[in-house]
């Protein structure tokens, strides 16, 4: 058995041919496995040139029809060779599958499938067009947010950390938030090993700095944070709601960057609300058309005697996207410098060294990449939040770069009044 996959307008399309016995079954299975990404909810099975099927395929495909439809979409056959046809009929699975005879009819049915579910979507919610990205808004609340802030990034990106720097926050304070920080038993014992950190719905992932580069989690009992503390050297969190969730789809396979999506959101803050005074504070659960980003590998401290010049010997910086089809979650602010205090912004998003100085913008952003949780465009932010931390492998943690790409998201958007520094 030979497997072939192949992407054609956001539709896989998996040709199998040869003998699919058994054996083959299962290496099929692990192919499609590795093929579909978390956010394909159509997939087309191509069987020309496969000459022998037993129920030991079946159960592939329909295996792969379940998940489909758990998404919301389908999976088609297509180009079914005589004796396979002979044994879908003899089990009865050619009453189950739908199957036609080209590739190209089961592509239209399957992309008719999506297009009729995008049109769902933009009738309730109408969509403006930005960039490329196609945005829905759905409303949330009018409370007021604003962001609280311990502790500074200076000391951290000039390698000069102090030991008593480090604080004990409690979970149930970092509802939405990313910082510099790690979990443990002490502050000495955490603060070995800080790293990247963001939370969600008070659920912590973070990436110690112990030589491993495996992320590390933890979901408390209930949403909102357990009654545990995490040590940080630096947190900045989301004090309040937020006010919109924005829906942003791409117009293309190659997805929009991170820096192209908090443009569009200032933007469209600045034509949408008198009010509005620079700065947004986001929660993100997308699917990445490829992470880029950073992260520490040793704690900065200055007892250690990093350079100012020698930023590559603690941090790796991983410019090149990785995760693509992987699921992201974020947290993060953006800011339009034109109109937020520079105090602020430099106390919010420093440049780290190696990126460019946007002149009228400036984001900050930590993420977590997140393995096997499939898209539900009808489950909400929330439940998407609480889905990955529940189901989903942590594969990646790492403060985001602006050109990472996503295909789609939820993103809720708070407008925030100026930081308050703890």
């Amino acid at each position: 058995m030979e497997m072939r996959s192949e992407r054609e307008a956001a539709l896989l399309t998996v040709m199998v041919s040869g003998r699919l016995d058994g054996y083959a079954a299962e290496e099929l299975k692990a192919g499609i496995d590795g093929a579909l990404q978390d956010d394909d909810r159509a997939v087309v099975v191509d069987l020309a040139g496969t000459d022998y099927l037993s129920s030991a395929g079946i159960r592939v495909f329909l295996a792969l029809q379940k998940q489909m439809k758990a998404r919301g979409g389908c999976m088609t056959l297509c180009s079914v060779e005589e004796y396979p046809m002979e044994v879908l009929s003899m089990a009865g699975f050619d009453r189950v599958f739908s199957i036609v005879p080209s590739r190209e009819e089961a592509r239209r049915i399957c992309l008719r499938k999506e297009e009729s579910l995008s049109l769902i979507a933009d009738l309730e919610q109408p969509a403006v067009e930005v960039d490329g990205m196609k945005v829905r808004f759905e409303p949330g609340t009018r409370a007021p947010a604003h962001l609280r802030m311990h502790g500074a990034l200076d000391p951290i990106l000039s390698a000069r950390l102090a030991r008593e720097e480090v604080r004990a926050v409690p979970l149930s304070d970092l509802g939405y938030a990313l910082g510099i920080g790690a979990l443990g038993g002490s502050r000495d014992e955490a603060t070995e090993r800080l790293g990247e950190m963001v939370a969600l719905r008070g659920a912590v992932a973070w990436l110690p700095t112990d030589g491993h580069g495996a992320p590390d989690f933890l979901v408390p009992a209930f949403p909102g944070g357990g009654e545990g503390v995490a040590y940080t050297a630096f947190d900045l969190a989301l004090d309040g709601p937020f006010h919109e969730v924005a829906v942003v789809e791409a117009g293309s396979e190659e997805g929009f960057t991170l820096e192209a999506l908090y443009r569009a959101l200032l933007a469209l803050a600045e034509r949408r609300r008198p009010d509005f005074g620079g700065v947004v504070a986001t929660a993100l659960w997308g699917v990445t058309a490829g992470v880029a980003g950073a992260a520490m590998t040793q704690v900065p401290l200055a007892e250690k005697g990093f350079g100012p010049d020698e930023f590559d010997r603690w941090v790796d910086r991983r410019d090149d996207l990785r995760h693509g089809g992987d699921t992201l979650l974020a947290f993060g602010i953006a800011a339009d410098r034109a109109a937020a205090g520079q105090e602020e912004i430099a106390a919010l998003c420093p440049t780290l060294p190696g990126e460019p100085d946007e002149k009228d913008l400036c984001y900050h952003a930590h993420g977590a990449v997140f393995r096997h949780v499939p898209w539900d465009d009808g489950a909400s932010l929330e439940k998407g939040i609480d889905r990955c931390f529940a189901e989903g492998e942590v594969v990646d943690v790492c403060h985001l770069l602006g050109s990472t790409r996503l295909r789609r998201a939820k993103v809720g958007v708070a407008y925030v009044t100026p930081a308050t520094r703890e």
